[in-house]
């Protein structure tokens, strides 16, 4: 656990305001946001992200459905659409993926978390609070 995975899961579970990562993410150089968003990729994968979580995912995001991250998570297999979006290299299109994939690991990891997790787990993460 780092400083970056800690403020990213805070950012998926609501204990840090979104524009704060906006600007966290903002002042990352090309290759360390686009690390950022390969592991938010990852995560959502882990965390069992699925199809259905499209819908809510874009609405969480704040993304028009003819945005480019909006228009790729609601098409074809789940992980395949979640590698593409992480790959977005110009910056607008980068910072509208950042948003979608915090949308979709917040609502897959709290999922994880009533079904798989509500009696205890071992994920550090998953102890995270607003005071931490």
């Amino acid at each position: 656990m780092n400083e970056r995975d800690v403020l990213l899961n805070e950012l998926a579970q609501g204990l840090r305001p979104m524009s704060e990562g906006i600007e966290w993410f903002d002042g990352l150089d090309q290759e360390e946001q686009s690390d950022v968003l390969l592991f938010l990729r990852h995560h959502c994968v882990q965390a069992c992200a699925v199809a259905e979580d499209a819908p809510e995912s874009i609405r969480r995001a704040g993304l028009r459905s003819t945005h480019t991250p909006a228009v790729l998570i609601s098409r074809g297999r789940i992980d395949e659409q979640l590698g593409k979006i992480a790959g977005l290299a110009p910056l607008d299109e980068r910072r509208k993926a950042f948003r979608l994939l915090i949308a979709v690991l917040s609502i897959a990891d709290a999922r994880r978390r009533e079904r798989f997790c509500s009696g205890g787990c071992g994920h550090w993460w998953h102890g995270l609070s607003a005071a931490g």
